[in-house]
């Protein structure tokens, strides 16, 4: 098994199908959307690929040590737009190709008008171990 973590972000990938933002939808739009996303960690949970899944916020803070008795540093960099992160699933299947056809599967959650996304979502594989030098 292995674990992968599926990567949504609020803007910065490219342009899904049905391009329209949340913020647009209809509250019957929005509920049908987290139902698909809760339904579908449901089966995931069942099949045992299922780890975890978050939603964010937009708004973070960046913090920095900035040495031994002096308050964390807050202020900067700042992400791009490109970089906000709108969530995650955290899923530990069986190889990288059934990681890609949950992810395409994800990716078709409905949107405006009920009608699939089709959104871009950032696939990456989580390290178990880290990396041994032998000699």
């Amino acid at each position: 098994m292995a674990k992968y973590l599926l990567l949504k972000h609020y803007r910065g990938a490219p342009a899904a199908v049905n391009d329209v933002p949340m913020e647009k939808w209809t509250p019957e739009e929005i509920t049908a959307h987290i139902q698909y996303m809760a339904d579908f960690a449901t089966r995931l949970q069942e099949t045992g690929e299922f780890v975890d899944e978050r939603a964010l916020g937009p708004d973070g803070t960046w913090v920095r040590y900035d040495g031994e008795g002096r308050p964390p540093v807050t202020d900067g960099p700042f992400a791009e737009t490109k970089d906000l992160i709108a969530g995650w699933m955290v899923i530990d299947v069986d190889s990288y190709e059934r990681a890609l056809e949950l992810a395409a599967e994800l990716s078709a959650a409905p949107g405006a008008g009920g009608k699939p996304i089709h959104e871009w979502l950032e696939l990456r594989p989580i390290f178990t171990a880290p990396p041994t030098i032998t000699e």
